[in-house]
């Protein structure tokens, strides 16, 4: 079962959530929070699979609050969800820990695979959101190439090809696969590669490994 907590400030909006969510027998709300300060007490008492947060609520708003629960709770993925889809809301958002980022207008079944892939540490990203991302990480490739290129220099080459599998989207058992090792090898050269690396998820090291140019360019199959 994956467990979640929700935070929002309107009720509605929060009952509309717990329905999709809902329709999925394998995923239960386990605790609601109208402000952001209760949705981090909430998970420290209750240490869910994942916080579902919206961005602007009082007391906290949803992206101090995901810093914190990252922090203080850091087995507990992220995601934000908002109305709102400026730039800067999606990289503090990003920058801050958070395992994706969902639009309130986006189709319902987002949110239900976006709770599925963060409980599973994987990231997700709203469609029209991974379009800016895409967008923005295009304009900057040049300047930050450099960088993530000397950054990456101190992985294994092992590392090195994980981290670029995991760039393309794969799972940790598919690059187990991949690269004809056992799952649990693909664990800890992640957790391995995150420490080396200085980033807190796997979402963040997707964006190294594209800056880098790590990930396969035509693609990858079994």
């Amino acid at each position: 079962m994956i467990r979640v907590v929700l935070a929002d400030d309107e009720a509605v909006v929060r009952m509309g959530v717990r329905a999709v969510l809902a329709t999925d027998p394998e995923i239960e709300v386990v605790a609601e929070a109208e402000d952001g300060r209760r949705a981090v007490d909430l998970v420290l008492a209750h240490r869910p699979d994942v916080a579902v947060v919206d961005v602007r609520m009082p007391r906290l708003d949803g992206l101090d609050a995901t810093a914190e629960i990252r922090r203080l709770a850091p087995a507990t993925a992220v995601l934000v969800l908002t109305t709102f889809s400026e730039d800067g809301y999606i990289a503090r958002a990003l920058g801050d820990g958070a395992s994706g980022f969902l639009l309130k207008t986006g189709d319902p079944r987002e949110l239900v695979a976006g709770v599925r892939a963060a409980a599973e540490g994987a990231a997700y990203l709203s469609p029209r959101v991974a379009r800016r991302v895409i967008d923005e990480l295009a304009d900057q490739r040049m300047a930050r190439g450099a960088d993530a290129r000397d950054r990456t220099a101190a992985l294994t080459d092992r590392e090195r090809e994980v981290l670029g599998l995991l760039g393309a989207g794969l799972s940790n058992a598919e690059i187990a696969r991949r690269v004809h090792v056992v799952e649990g090898t693909v664990k800890a050269h992640v957790t391995a590669i995150l420490r080396r690396l200085g980033v807190r998820n796997r979402v963040q090291a997707a964006i190294l490994a594209h800056e880098a140019g790590l990930v396969p360019a035509s693609g990858v199959t079994d």
